[in-house]
C-alpha cells in the first residue's frame, strides 16, 4: 500500500471520473485503476461501479473518503513541521485561484516565486472562489488566491491584495451603448448576463440593485468572467465585468455607482502551515 494510492482514490472521487483523475495526477488511466485496484485488494471492498462512461462511488468508497483525507492531511502536518524545524523550503504546495486572479493577477508573483524556492513543487488548483474558500476551511488547500467574500469567516485569515473596481458593459451596437444619464432602473429593461448567483461577484451587483428595490432581468447565468466578456460582447446582454477586463469589444456604461472587489489571499491560521506557503503569503504581503 503506498501513498500514491490514496491520492488517487480521492482524485476519482473528487473528479467522478478515472480520465479527469489521470489528467489531473498526469499519469495514464491503466495507472490510475491500477491504484484503486490494490486499495480494493487491500481493504477487500468494491470502491467504483461502472456507470455510463463514467464511475460510480459505492457505500464503502463515500465511507473511506473523509478519514482517507484526514489522514492525508494530517501526513502533510508532519511533513510542514518537520520541513519547518529543518528551516527547509521544500515539499508539494496545494494552493487555489480563480480563474481571474491566475490569469490576470499571480503568474508574475508565482514565476517569482518557483524561481527562488526550486524545491518547492507547486500545485495550483483553478477552482471558483467559493469553492476555494469552502475548501481552504476544510484544509484541502493550503492557500488560496480569491475574490474575498462580503462576511468572511472568523476562522480564516485574510488579506486583501488587489482592489478590483466593477463597471457595467454591454457591446458597442447594444441600445444601451448610445443612451446618456442612464439608471440602474434603466438596466432592468433589457438581459443581463450574469455570474451564478452565489458568486461574490453576482452578490455585489445584485445589492446595488436591491438598495434602489430593483431587479435586473437575468437570463443566463455564466460563472467564467471570459465567457460573461465573449458573450456580452456579441450583444446577447449587459453585464457587470471587472475594470482589467475591458477591450476594444466591450462599452463601458456611465452609471454612478461605486462596485469593488477585493481580491486576495485566505488561509487557516489554526492548521499547520508549511515553510513553502508562510514564504509565498510573506512574498504576496
Amino acid at each position: 500500500m503506498n501513498l500514491a494510492a490514496f491520492e488517487a482514490f480521492v482524485k476519482v472521487m473528487e473528479t467522478g471520473s478515472i480520465s479527469m483523475a489521470a489528467d489531473q495526477l498526469f499519469i495514464t488511466q491503466p495507472a490510475v485503476t491500477k491504484r484503486i485496484h490494490s486499495l480494493e485488494d487491500y481493504f477487500g471492498v468494491k470502491l467504483f461501479e461502472s456507470a455510463g462512461r463514467g464511475v460510480q462511488a459505492t457505500h464503502a468508497a463515500h465511507s473511506l473518503l473523509p478519514k482517507v483525507k484526514n489522514w492525508l492531511n494530517e501526513l502533510g502536518d508532519i511533513h510542514h513541521t518537520l520541513s519547518h524545524e529543518q528551516g527547509q523550503v521544500q515539499g508539494k504546495l496545494k494552493i487555489g485561484t480563480s480563474h481571474h486572479i491566475g490569469l490576470h493577477h499571480l503568474p508574475i508573483h508565482l514565476k517569482n516565486y518557483v524561481q527562488q524556492y526550486p524545491d518547492v513543487t507547486l500545485d495550483v488548483h483553478f477552482v471558483d472562489s467559493e469553492q476555494a474558500h469552502e475548501q481552504v476551511l476544510a484544509g484541502d488547500l493550503e492557500l488560496a488566491f480569491l475574490t474575498l467574500p462580503p462576511v468572511g469567516d472568523d476562522r480564516l485569515e485574510y488579506i486583501t491584495i488587489w482592489n478590483d473596481p466593477l463597471v457595467f458593459v454591454v457591446s458597442p451596437f447594444h441600445p444601451l451603448a448610445h443612451k446618456k444619464n442612464l439608471r440602474l432602473e434603466d438596466l432592468i429593461e433589457y438581459p443581463s448576463l450574469l455570474p451564478a448567483a452565489q458568486t461574490y461577484t453576482s452578490q455585489i451587483t445584485l445589492a446595488e440593485f436591491e438598495k434602489q428595490g430593483l431587479k435586473p432581468k437575468i437570463t443566463m447565468s455564466n460563472n467564467p468572467l471570459e465567457s460573461i466578456r465573449m458573450l456580452v460582447s456579441i450583444g446577447l446582454g449587459w453585464s457587470v465585468l471587472p475594470k482589467t477586463l475591458l477591450n476594444q469589444d466591450l462599452h463601458q456604461l456611465e452609471i454612478q455607482t461605486n462596485m469593488n472587489r477585493h481580491l486576495g489571499m485566505v488561509w487557516h491560521p489554526a492548521r499547520t502551515q508549511s515553510r513553502a506557503v508562510q514564504e509565498l503569503i510573506e512574498m504576496m504581503k
